[in-house]
């Protein structure tokens, strides 16, 4: 029998990366990406690819223009494949019912629409979006409705990637989620799925569940990172105010075999295209299905990393003097965590839109943002000549009142921070939003230094 030929609609953040591993991990594999987007089918074609991650552009390399091929004609790709990975967005909804919470699952059922329309024999339909659950059956119904000439089986594969390490986590990942309908049909197709990851991934790696676990186990699973990152959040602006080191009370807490030290790590706020829109989508859910309560309870979580956000912001206007109208504020990081280009709900924009809105000067410096999507992000369509962004940190931090470090990206570990505190107003502020630099020897160069839930004076110094 030969080998599936695979399609992969989506030509996004979670749909080029998989595939350019999958391709490069199995030559023999034929391995199309196709996008209606041609500007993005062209950059991943041509370069700069359009997703920024550390080693991604060596695995397309590798692979592209052998079995890796990218296209702009959706039909003729997905009639030609046995197995279909959609990998479409699902952003929350702005209007209507659930807006602002439920997922919009426009693209997903254009998606489904569109295989229906050019399916001819077995197809096997892979969910890698992030979808509530149950959506595997309303996207078998749109197929199984409209197709003439088309079976289907419809899987979940979710995908577990982090930012930044991508690629290091589709080599190799904690687990490969695989679910399928419970019937022989179904059984057989995640088979045919799990067998393309067992190519490089452990056996014992590769999980496969029922439909409905699977899609629901993303949700639940970013859910419960974000809300370990809104709890030590919470207790960072305790640390503050009574002398305590957040830093300190996670280490000590995270020795504790059954919390473990991962995602104790206290910060402005988390951002990212997951958390925030997953947890919303949970929320969404469990009132539909009258659970109050439960809604309630993550609601909370999106609701504190909110809070925490405007919270850093208010510390710079109160630390200030308590007025930055007419200060410059450098912001060092863009993006919502170190070595992306993503900037969907950044805690930066919220900070420098709550700076903006005080009358300062905000300076954005980010090696890997653009000036075009750092001011959409911020101002949208509008024009504010409060909002500025330098090439380099030096030069954004020049004249400032304040810095604030808002990725924890590591050029700015190895700044110079003297030079940039001798460029700067005085007295000079630094605001950490990530606990990233060298406090104590930033305090001996003459910055007076904020940190997130540190004491604002070393702890020798408090009598």
């Amino acid at each position: 029998m030969p080998p599936p030929r695979i399609c992969c609609l989506g030509a996004g953040y979670v749909g080029g990366p998989t595939m350019a591993m999958i391709a490069a991990k199995c030559p023999d594999l034929e391995v199309i990406v196709t996008d209606m987007n041609e500007a993005r089918i062209r950059a991943w074609n041509e370069g700069p690819l359009p997703v920024y991650e550390p080693g991604l552009e060596e695995v397309v390399k590798k692979a592209r223009g052998k079995n890796l091929r990218f296209t702009a004609d959706v039909k003729s790709a997905l009639q030609a494949a046995d197995i279909i990975f959609v990998c479409v967005g699902t952003p929350t909804k702005t209007h209507g019912v659930g807006a602002g919470r439920a997922a919009d699952l426009t693209y997903v059922e254009a998606a489904a629409r569109m295989i229906a329309e050019v399916a001819e024999g077995a197809k096997i339909i892979v969910e890698k979006s992030t979808i509530p659950v149950r959506t595997a059956s309303a996207m078998l119904t749109i197929l199984r409705s409209n197709s003439k000439n088309g079976t289907f089986q419809v899987l979940s594969n979710p995908e577990f990637l982090a930012e930044g390490t991508a690629v290091a986590d589709l080599e190799n990942p904690d687990r490969i989620l695989i679910g399928g309908e419970q019937t022989p049909e179904g059984r057989a197709a995640v088979e045919k799925v799990a067998a393309i990851y067992a190519r490089w991934i452990p056996r014992d790696r590769i999980l496969t569940t029922n439909l409905w676990s699977a899609e629901l186990s993303k949700l639940v699973a970013n859910a419960f990172l974000a809300q370990r990152i809104s709890s030590i959040n919470s207790i960072s602006a305790l640390c503050e105010a009574t002398g305590a080191d957040v830093e300190e009370v996670a280490r000590a807490i995270g020795r504790d075999s059954r919390i473990g030290p991962k995602f104790l790590k206290a910060s402005v706020g988390f951002g990212g295209s997951c958390f925030q829109k997953d947890i919303l989508n949970l929320v969404y859910l469990c009132e539909h299905f009258g659970l109050p309560e439960v809604a309630a309870f993550w609601e909370s979580v999106v609701k504190m990393n909110d809070w925490q956000k405007h919270r850093f912001s208010a510390r710079v206007v109160r630390e200030l003097f308590s007025t930055v109208r007419g200060k410059s504020i450098a912001v060092l990081g863009f993006a919502f965590k170190k070595d992306t280009n993503d900037t969907r709900e950044s805690a930066a924009i919220a900070v420098c839109r709550d700076l903006i809105k005080e009358g300062a000067r905000v300076v954005v410096y980010d090696p890997r943002v653009s000036p075009t999507q750092i001011c959409a992000e911020v101002l949208g369509s509008e024009k504010n000549p409060n909002l500025a962004v330098a090439t380099s940190a030096l030069e954004a931090c020049h004249g400032a009142h304040g810095v604030a470090v808002l990725t924890e990206w590591d050029e700015f570990k190895t700044l110079d921070f003297q030079k940039i505190h001798d460029g700067m107003q005085k007295p000079a502020f630094l605001f950490d939003g990530r606990n990233l630099l060298p406090h104590e020897n930033l305090r001996e160069m003459g910055f007076k230094v904020f940190a997130i839930g540190k004491p604002a004076v070393p702890s020798a110094a408090v009598s």
